[in-house]
């Protein structure tokens, strides 16, 4: 209780949501058809990361399939895709798979769909990704010890490079 399907969600995929994300359902029972999708396509030029909520109902099963034409306009077929149905509760499934894949998985109302951005990408069955401090200090950090990469000293894994 109190932990939003899309936290749960995000746990149990690895760490897809450590940049700028959206969160945007397919129920057009109180929005319109059109400003959903107006708003996927804003989010997919925008290039972040897209969490849908309600991808699929009993009377709304065309949707999904509508909405990855759309999102391929914009992103690459290997996009990683996590579906995560039922987090944390009795009937839990996982799949990581690419967006070109998505509409071949099963989807129902308690399932949440996380559409990576162009940076995002798989290790194992995991999805990651970066916040990009890798471009901010591609350079040598002012006040960085030789070895400890950009972690700060006292927090993490004692010992262990940040990029091992």
């Amino acid at each position: 209780p109190g932990v939003p399907a899309l936290a749960a969600g995000a746990a149990l995929l690895g760490a897809p949501l450590m940049h700028d994300f959206v969160v945007i359902s397919l129920s057009d029972l109180l929005t319109p058809w059109e400003t959903i999708i107006k708003r996927l396509e804003l989010a997919a030029q925008g290039d972040f990361v897209i969490v849908l909520y309600n991808p699929k109902s009993k009377k709304r099963d065309w949707q999904l399939g509508a909405v990855r034409d759309l999102l391929l306009r914009f992103k690459t077929p290997e996009t990683p895709v996590g579906i995560v149905s039922r987090a944390m509760r009795q009937g839990q499934a996982i799949t990581v798979t690419t967006l070109h894949d998505l509409t071949q998985n099963p989807v129902d109302m308690q399932t949440i769909v996380v559409v990576g951005n162009s940076q995002t990408y798989t290790y194992g069955d995991y999805m990651i990704t970066p916040r990009g401090y890798q471009n901010k200090y591609s350079g040598p950090v002012s006040g960085q010890k030789q070895g400890l990469g950009t972690r700060d000293q006292g927090s993490g894994v004692r010992g262990k490079k940040a990029d091992s």
